[in-house]
């Protein structure tokens, strides 16, 4: 095998996994909103309905970025058997993605 798969793998391996680590990032940020959000409603100066449709377009921020985590766990999952063709298999250098991991996710909900 040439140095050039081998730097080209590690490259790849690299990219994936900050994809992957960005849309844990998004999901968490939405999380984090959400809930800066749930507090302030419960101030008794503002009305129960405020902010709904900020928080039903949040929601379907969250599905799109679990859907994105999901198609990038698919991604991952294609360049490991790239890289069992190429490379040969590694058990150490691949990860290893459980199929429900990766099944087809929910459509997100249309506002």
């Amino acid at each position: 095998m040439s140095i050039r798969i081998v730097e080209d793998a590690r490259q790849i391996r690299k990219q994936i996994r900050e994809a992957e680590a960005v849309t844990d990032e998004a999901m968490l940020a939405c999380a984090k909103l959400k809930q800066v959000i749930l507090v302030a409603r419960q101030n008794p100066e503002v009305g129960v309905d405020a902010c709904q449709k900020a928080m039903l377009r949040l929601m379907q921020a969250e599905q799109q970025a679990l859907a994105m985590s999901t198609n990038l766990l698919r991604v991952h999952e294609e360049l490991n058997m790239v890289s069992r063709e190429y490379m040969g298999p590694d058990e150490e250098g691949e990860t290893h993605i459980t199929p429900s991991a990766i099944e087809a996710a929910e459509p997100a909900v249309a506002i």
